[in-house]
């Protein structure tokens, strides 16, 4: 099994910054795609912005320039760096993963529980 741990959330004012980490951790061959998806009270999942094994990376088109996605596949761990917050960044943000159990398996999706970020004076 592939389990996700994200950390790093919590509060910060409007304009301040917070770095998140997901920590691939358990049993499985490999990683793959890795991404951050966010959800705000009352709205849907989001895509946040995405990452894969070779660095390559995709961002929503309104996080672009505010939001960096990087990984260390050496520790299976992926980061988010988020600047210049806004209360309307407030959200649950999760972690995703594509991962491969064995050798020739299915590559399978996997996503963490979640932690807070809330922007607020």
């Amino acid at each position: 099994q592939v389990q996700l741990v994200e950390s790093g959330g919590g509060l910060v004012q409007p304009g301040g910054s917070l770095r998140l980490s997901c920590a691939a951790s358990g049993s499985f061959y490999n990683v793959y795609a890795m991404g951050w998806y966010r959800q705000a009270p009352g709205k849907q999942r989001e895509l946040v912005a995405t990452i894969t094994s070779s660095g390559s990376a995709n961002y929503a088109d309104s996080l672009k320039g505010r939001f960096t996605i990087s990984r260390d596949n050496a520790k299976n761990t992926m980061y988010l760096q988020m600047n210049s917050l806004k209360p309307e960044d407030t959200a649950v943000y999760y972690c995703n993963a594509n991962a491969r159990r064995y050798s020739g398996s299915r590559i399978l999706d996997y996503w963490g529980q979640g932690t807070q970020v809330t922007v607020s004076s």
